[in-house]
């Protein structure tokens, strides 16, 4: 059996993000989500979920990189803003030992909570900007994941991506893997899809043809396909660079092609529930 799980980051981002991952799921694409618990649209998500995505899975998005935390963390926060680290900061903090493991529970605890206050069922969890592959921060991630009931994340490591010859990506992801098998060692295991596929930043129509080759040559198994579909509005515009290049995913996602290619019966798409 080939099960294909879709998902979206970055639910909750900006309402306009929330409202292309909701046109993907309508669309019959897209399976699964990640919600960020402390994001300005994170309301609006909960809502468009409730009110016209009922059978999209949803899981946590756990954000240490960016806004404001849920919980009092000063080992992952600038003390002028209060904010959150960026990613680069945060990377070289781990590295040299000065973030506590005990921070990292608390916040994503709390994040936990707020999800599930919403009434969200969290099918998995994964995180922003990949944050959780540093070493020192997984191992906190997960322990807490499993006492709060929840055992299943994503496999961070790609595999392949649809446009393979993008070096710069291979680059970072080869530091990543690095990254992830020392933060994986020592630490709790969860379950995760067999294979992680990444859409590549150098899309357009021409990568309609190459995702059809990609969905032809699935692995048995379950693959994760991670995308970052959205609309744009003047919240993201102001808290991202990664734009239009959203709705340049979600029209190849929900291409016809694509959409046909996804109905032929040989391929099943779920969400993380299906591996609880």
């Amino acid at each position: 059996m080939r099960r294909l799980i879709i998902n979206s980051d970055d639910f909750g981002y900006t309402p306009a993000v929330s409202r292309g991952i909701v046109e993907a799921h309508r669309a019959g694409v897209l399976t699964s989500t990640s919600l960020l618990a402390n994001m300005e649209g994170f309301g609006d998500a909960v809502r468009l979920a409730r009110e016209e995505a009922p059978a999209l899975g949803i899981g946590m998005h756990i954000n240490l990189v960016q806004g404001t935390p849920l919980a009092r963390v000063p080992t992952l926060t600038d003390p002028r803003t209060g904010e959150f680290h960026p990613i680069g900061r945060l990377a070289w903090r781990a590295l040299t030992g000065r973030v506590a493991a005990a921070d990292i529970a608390a916040e994503c605890a709390a994040q936990i909570r707020r999800l599930r206050e919403a009434g969200i069922r969290i099918t998995h969890l994964d995180s922003h900007q990949h944050a959780h592959v540093l070493p020192g921060v997984w191992g906190p991630i997960a322990e807490t994941a499993l006492r709060e009931g929840i055992a299943v994340a994503r496999w961070p490591v790609p595999t392949a991506r649809v446009s393979p010859w993008q070096a710069g990506a291979w680059g970072k992801e080869a530091v990543a893997a690095l990254a992830w098998r020392t933060a994986s060692r020592g630490a709790p295991a969860l379950r995760h899809p067999d294979h992680l596929v990444e859409l590549s930043h150098d899309f357009g129509r021409r990568d309609v043809p190459r995702l059809l080759r990609l969905l032809d040559r699935l692995p048995a198994g379950t693959t994760e396909l991670v995308v970052h579909v959205g609309h744009v509005d003047d919240a993201l515009a102001r808290a991202d660079a990664y734009t239009w290049q959203r709705e340049r995913e979600l029209a190849m996602l929900t291409a016809p092609a694509v959409r046909d290619r996804l109905t032929r019966g040989d391929i099943v798409l779920v969400h993380f529930g299906a591996l609880a």
